[in-house]
């Protein structure tokens, strides 16, 4: 298997420390509001290794961590006028929802950041007696100059990133660039006992705390989103090392790229932005997980409309293709991953090949005609989907575009097409046109086929 890696730049061999144990860690979400469909790509890329790791190894543990004390969940409460924990326990349970939504598989572990405070403090307490943190004012800040590496994961130059710091710096700090590991608190905000006082952490230190404790002190892979390079990613690695006696932090660091809106980049502060709550409220969720998949994870992605009706078009078709093999019988959730599709994954998991495959696999299948022949091509069709976690629905509940219908109604849809086609047979068209238009006011769209009638609910 081979991944980009952003710290040398390359695609390389992935080569864990010990096979039998890999870890992999991903920055989670800050859970103060709704994730929007830029978070998703993110946890969507890092679902699809950790399914392609689980592969390939025996042992694979998947940390992928909650914020849940940071200054912007504490705004938000003041906004809303509840307790901090209010606001955290909402949006993580959306988090959580929304995940299992896009059909992601929950981490082996999800740590929390409020509960490694004792960690944290640890670890703040490491990096002060090895002369790489200081405490001033209440605060613990760590010394980048004591890090000669810093800037090793961006390629930035140490100072171009001071040039922006230096104005309003903080008295309490010896160097502008150097950024806060723990902050006093105040009785209006959240705070624990320490040696510096009452007070919290930065949110850089909660992840490096939180690695070490359910990953160790060195890890296979890190990921997150390309944004978080600098400085959340930078200031991790400077931290851990420091703290841990110059070991290597993480081997590998994988990068997913920017959603685009119309060319700009999607975020919050431009409100360009789709919370993933409000997607799923208007298109499937497989077709929004598919579009997230569609383009190379490291490039940016255009997101639009366009690319999600396309991505429902395209689903339309292979689910439409195994309808179609409805009389073929065959275990799908055991269906074997074709070597094609694998060898893709292999390659920086290249989705764009993957799909490209799984296209010619239905192009096969619809053209297929022996039994045997059929039943390979299901089979492979089944197989390639599970890899990236898509066809794996039944076509009717696809083609139900995932709104719920109660076997009532399904039965009493088929009855106005039993009655459309008897009708059609006694060459009472006006009669069959009239059924057609009747299911098509109540947002059953039909479709003739060859292999008999179609109908799916339309989207408005």
């Amino acid at each position: 298997m081979r991944l980009h890696n952003t710290l040398t730049r390359r695609v390389e061999d992935f080569v864990p420390a010990d096979p039998a144990r890999v870890t992999l860690y991903v920055c989670g979400p800050t859970v103060y509001n709704y994730i929007h469909i830029g978070n998703a790509r993110t946890f969507t890329v890092f679902d699809l290794l950790a399914r392609t790791l689980k592969r390939r190894f025996p042992n694979v543990v998947y940390a992928r961590n909650i914020t849940d004390i940071d200054d912007k969940i504490n705004a938000a409460a003041r906004e809303l006028g509840v307790p901090i924990g209010a606001v955290t326990a909402r949006f993580d349970a959306a988090f959580q929802d929304d995940m299992r939504a896009l059909g992601l598989l929950a981490p082996d572990v999800v740590p929390y950041a409020t509960a490694h405070i004792g960690a944290i403090i640890a670890m703040c307490e490491r990096l002060i007696a090895s002369g790489h943190a200081y405490a001033a004012d209440g605060h613990v800040l760590f010394a980048v100059a004591r890090f000669p590496e810093y800037g090793q994961l961006s390629r930035r130059d140490p100072d171009e990133m001071l040039a922006g710091a230096r104005i309003d710096v903080a008295p309490y700090k010896r160097d502008p660039g150097d950024f806060v590991l723990w902050k006093p608190s105040d009785d209006s905000l959240p705070g624990w006992d320490s040696p510096w006082g009452r007070g919290r952490p930065g949110w850089h230190i909660e992840c490096s705390a939180m690695a070490a404790t359910h990953l160790g002190e060195s890890i296979d892979l890190h990921g997150g989103g390309m944004d978080l390079q600098f400085p959340h990613h930078e200031n991790e690695i400077a931290q851990s090392q420091c703290a841990h006696g110059g070991k290597v932090f993480a081997r590998h660091w994988l990068h997913s790229g920017m959603l685009n809106l119309d060319g700009a980049k999607m975020s919050k502060s431009l409100g360009n932005t789709f919370r993933v709550h409000d997607l799923l409220a208007h298109y499937p969720a497989e077709a929004l997980r598919y579009a997230l998949l569609s383009g190379h994870y490291r490039q940016p992605l255009d997101w639009s409309q366009a690319l999600i009706e396309q991505s429902i078009r395209t689903l339309d078709r292979l689910y439409g293709t195994l309808r179609d093999l409805a009389d073929v019988t065959v275990d799908g959730g055991n269906a074997p991953i074709p070597a094609v599709i694998e060898a893709a994954l292999d390659d920086d998991l290249d989705t764009p090949a993957v799909l490209a495959a799984i296209a010619e696999i239905a192009a096969t299948a619809r053209k297929a005609v022996d039994p045997a022949e059929r039943a390979a091509r299901k089979a492979a069709l089944l197989g390639a989907g599970r890899a990236l976690n898509v066809l794996q629905m039944d076509p009717a509940a696809w083609f139900a575009r995932g709104i719920r219908t109660d076997d009532d109604e399904a039965a009493r849809i088929q009855a106005r097409i039993d009655e459309r086609t008897a009708a059609k047979k006694a060459r009472d068209f006006r009669r069959a046109d009239a059924i057609r238009d009747e299911l098509a006011a109540a947002g059953i769209v039909l479709e003739d086929t060859a292999q008999g009638v179609r109908w799916s609910r339309r989207r408005d």
